[in-house]
């Protein structure tokens, strides 16, 4: 069920431009603006950041476009988005789960070919009746952080040039019956190409003296001109590696290439890993077991198959923390894309991890999610056999082989709300650089490169 949200104001709908006006339309709006016309709230422009967003996908904007969405179109996916896809799942008579498809996005395209290409108009009563249904990400960065959001949309087909459109809107807060807190939306559409010519405007719409934070939503591309120039203007490069599907090894060594070259990255992905890395901390709190963790030297992280990014980054944390030095690496062709890993500890000792992709029903919100991990030693006389398991899936395969009876099992608590849209949320508050993120993905890179 969708959560419900406090109104938008908007003091723009979404307006086609052209290129050259969109500073001079974004300043109309505000000079335009009149207290009392809003229940003599103040409203109060983007004064934090501009967050430029990267979209490869058309979803939102093909909703927009055939009215089942009207909330800004930003390219930052959350429930009012997902609200919009039931009503067009609904309106196309196709299964309703709120997940884009390529049967949904087939049917707006056909549906918007048939208008030749004109969106539906207000006066057309839009299918999607309400933003009430509910809330954007996008509402909670603007009520926290009133900022410019600048999002570019990649399209397939004949170079015709760039499109613009601004907008801007104003959730509503409760806090502060007097105020509204904005934010400003630029969005540019058009091929690789052309979004490439203009990317020397694109930097010019950076608001001057503020953060510039780029969420790149797809997978990092170092030879493309429009990457590398958005790469060096950016303060935070946001990513996240469970889109990285297709070959997510090579991808996350691009991660840790930039990370070597001074760009200040962040993998939402590695957020998800928080609540393992801790429980696996505080299972060596205790004053008996505080040695013990000198004596693991065998690993088993079992994942989601079809994405390993989480399991090698958290096989990279642990190296970083235990000092580990990667020496080989073996990966076995079998049904669970098993492969072993091994490592050389500071005195000596070899240590073997195995990681191993576990065929999942139904996929979650992310692809490639931990399951278990279990920490042991060859030492039998060692207290540090530990057991972790995911809340929903359990340790399957660690359970199955009964090697879990001497072992302290928990159970991890991941976060409430594993979204990326979430995540992004939560870091805009703390941009900077992750030390200890980059400290393991330097191990993980060397993982890979065995």
């Amino acid at each position: 069920m969708a959560t419900k949200t406090a109104p938008l104001v908007s003091l723009q709908a979404p307006k086609d431009v052209s290129l050259n006006e969109i500073e001079q339309e974004l300043n109309q709006i505000w000079q335009s603006y009149s207290p009392k016309d809003h229940s003599s709230m103040v409203a109060t422009r983007a004064t934090t950041f501009t967050l430029i967003v990267y979209e490869p996908e058309e979803t939102q904007r093909l909703l927009a476009m055939m009215g089942f969405y009207t909330g800004p179109v930003d390219g930052i996916d959350g429930p009012r988005t997902e609200a919009a896809i039931r009503a067009a799942q609904a309106a196309y008579k196709l299964p309703i789960d709120g997940k884009s498809s390529s049967e949904l996005l087939t049917k707006l395209r056909e549906d918007l070919a048939k208008r030749k290409g004109e969106p539906v108009q207000e006066s057309d009563a839009p299918r999607y009746a309400s933003d009430a249904a509910g809330s954007g990400i996008a509402d909670v960065v603007a009520s926290q952080n009133p900022c410019r959001i600048i999002s570019l949309f990649p399209i397939a087909g004949e170079d015709e040039g760039v499109s613009a459109q601004v907008s801007a809107y104003c959730p509503i807060n409760h806090r502060s019956q007097a105020s509204l807190i904005c934010c400003e939306y630029i969005s540019l559409k058009g091929t690789e190409a052309a979004l490439e010519r203009v990317s020397d405007m694109t930097s010019s719409l950076l608001i001057s003296e503020l953060p510039r934070i780029v969420w790149w939503k797809g997978t990092p591309n170092l030879d493309q001109g429009l990457f590398q120039r958005l790469a060096k203007l950016s303060n935070q490069l946001i990513f996240d590696s469970s889109r990285f599907t297709a070959d997510t090894e090579g991808d996350l060594l691009k991660l840790s290439s930039l990370i070597d070259d001074g760009v200040p990255v962040t993998d939402l992905n590695w957020r998800r890993l928080a609540a393992w890395q801790e429980l696996a901390a505080e299972t060596f709190d205790a004053p008996g077991r505080r040695e013990a963790i000198w004596e693991v030297d065998r690993v088993v992280i079992d994942y989601e198959k079809g994405n390993p990014a989480q399991a090698l980054m958290y096989l990279g944390w642990l190296a970083s923390r235990l000092g580990w030095e990667p020496t080989s690496r073996k990966n076995e062709d079998d049904f669970y894309d098993l492969q072993r890993v091994y490592f050389t500890a500071a005195n000596g000792r070899e240590i073997e991890a195995e990681l191993a992709g576990i065929p999942t029903a139904e996929i979650g919100e992310v692809k490639g999610d931990m399951v278990s991990l279990k920490l042991s030693s060859t030492n039998l006389e060692a207290d540090c056999c530990t057991v972790l398991c995911s809340g929903t899936t359990g340790c399957m395969r660690m359970e199955a082989g009964g090697g879990a009876q001497n072992c302290q099992i928990n159970q991890v608590t991941p976060l409430n709300d594993q979204k990326a849209e979430t995540l992004l949320s939560e870091q805009l508050q703390r941009v900077g650089q992750d030390v200890l993120y980059e400290e393991s993905m330097a191990v993980t890179a060397k993982i890979i490169k065995l």
